[in-house]
């Protein structure tokens, strides 16, 4: 199997495709690193898979280079860029067996048999298919035909592999498993990878960094912890995860103000702009009759909209003015359950001035 040294990096500058008069890429600029695994995370229409399939060379971009390393790909078919592809629908052989998909991708680059045998053996143990290399393919479960993509994906040892939201057709149990053997799959292999999604908890699981793209161009390209605590912008901060967004006015002193709390300074050097203040449920905890350090705490005061139970966790939505408000979502164990509320209860809320996120309105 590859390791990490047969990586390739990925170097994306200016690439622009339109339809028409839509940009589906917008001048977009990227660095994959050899050996880590990025995703394209946007809502439908996006861009995420235009881009994809124009590293893939499904598509010719009008514009922009692509560079595997050094050698610039922008003008190669698909055929000589060397990529594994694991597509939505898997696109396996119904009419082939297991081994034989698996197989495919040698036998189109004339390897020998016996080496053949061996690399499709060594294929299905890594994916935990070794005793099922003479089933067809629809004798098998969605997560087993999700497996044998994968096998013939990287079979032939690609050095970059593609994968369009492979994952999209499995239920959410086998979905979250799959996601955590995708990635220890990656940690074996060190093959560079790009993985297009819109599913932001998928991408915030399986990856070393994630490129936030929303009309044709990329929002925020970073760490899984930066992209969610330090969004960019509004469409990254509403994009990733659950969050309120809360007007803010500058006042005297640059103080920023929801209302009549003071929630913090203006960033430096950046005094123009207008705020706001992203919340996420999480962050926020109800409060019970002990009092909190207000200094170190913003507070919020309001009632209950509505109050849902999920199992290991509840949520509450809490209107905090006539035209906000707020959810803060808890756990139900029992020293959690008397902030299970009924709607028109009054409730306060803390926030910890550490968990305040500052964006540009």
């Amino acid at each position: 199997m590859p390791g990490p040294t047969t990586a390739l990096p990925i170097t994306i500058r200016g690439l622009t495709k339109k339809f028409g008069s839509l940009h589906a890429l917008d001048s977009v600029d990227l660095d994959v690193k050899s050996g880590e695994f990025l995703t394209l995370l946007g809502p439908s229409g996006s861009g995420k898979t235009t881009l994809l399939m124009a590293i893939a060379g499904f598509n010719r971009p009008d514009s922009g280079s692509i560079l595997f390393g050094e050698k610039e790909m922008i003008l190669a078919p698909p055929h000589l860029r060397e990529v594994g592809m694991v597509f939505q629908n898997y696109a396996l052989f119904p009419h082939m067996s297991v081994a034989e998909n698996v197989a495919f991708p040698l036998k189109l680059r004339k390897i020998a048999k016996a080496e053949c045998e061996q690399r499709v053996e060594e294929a299905l143990n890594t994916v935990q298919l070794s005793e099922l290399g003479n089933r067809r393919i629809d004798q098998l479960s969605g997560g087993q035909r999700q497996r044998v993509a994968l096998a013939r994906a990287f079979v032939f040892q690609p050095r970059i592999l593609l994968m369009d939201e492979p994952l999209s057709a499995l239920d959410k149990k086998l979905r979250e498993q799959m996601q955590i053997e995708l990635k220890h799959l990656h940690r074996k292999l060190g093959v560079t990878t790009v993985y297009v999604t819109h599913d932001q908890r998928e991408a915030l699981t399986m990856s070393d960094r994630i490129a936030v793209i929303n009309h044709g161009r990329l929002q925020q390209v970073d760490t899984p912890e930066v992209i969610y605590n330090q969004p960019a912008n509004s469409f990254v901060a509403d994009f990733i995860g659950e969050s309120t967004m809360l007007p803010l006015k500058t006042e005297e002193n640059n103080q920023l103000y929801f209302d009549h709390i003071l929630v913090d300074s203006v960033p430096d050097q950046k005094s123009s702009q207008d705020w706001m203040l992203v919340v996420r449920p999480e962050r926020l905890f109800p409060l019970s009759q002990e009092s909190i350090d207000s200094d170190q705490h913003l507070i919020f005061k309001g009632k209950v909209i509505e109050s849902v139970y999920q199992g290991e966790t509840a949520f509450a939505q809490v209107s905090i003015s006539e035209d906000h408000q707020l959810t803060v979502r808890f756990g139900t164990d029992a020293s959690a359950r008397k902030f299970l509320l009924e709607p028109g209860d009054s409730m306060e809320l803390g926030l910890n001035r550490k968990d305040i996120i500052l964006i540009p309105r």
